[in-house]
């Protein structure tokens, strides 16, 4: 399955990524806890998808996006954020982020986003939904 790196300044839904993830067969390769680290790490373990949450301290979400992005211009980052952040996760859609989920965490819809992300086409994947 796919190895994905995990970027969220809170513990808990740090937690329920990796429980969930770990359960269906994914491997976390790391847990940054703001956007620098989140960067730093995709650089250094090339991870097949990145979970990035928006409010972090010390670099947001939407700027480590960028930077990823910049980096690797077929990353695969979901953005992860709180209801009520359209303007956030459009900003991010805009910089290169491939898709969002919402909290509170659904597991099936989380899942089936790593799916697609991690199928051999994204695009054929996408249009049989």
């Amino acid at each position: 399955m796919a190895k994905i790196l995990i970027v969220d300044d809170s513990k808990t839904s740090r937690r329920f990524l990796r429980n969930m993830l770990e359960k269906a067969g994914h491997e976390i390769v790391y847990e940054a806890v703001n956007g620098r680290e989140g960067v730093d790490k995709y650089k250094e373990l090339h991870p097949d998808i990145v979970t990035m949450d928006i409010t972090m301290p010390v670099l947001d979400g939407i700027d480590a996006v960028s930077e990823i992005m910049d980096y690797d211009k077929e990353a695969k980052v979901i953005m992860v954020t709180a209801a009520g952040q359209k303007n956030n996760m459009v900003e991010a859609l805009k910089k290169g982020a491939s898709d969002f989920i919402q909290k509170p965490f659904e597991s099936d819809v989380i899942l089936e986003v790593c799916l697609l992300y991690t199928s051999p086409s994204p695009r054929d994947y996408a249009a049989s939904r």
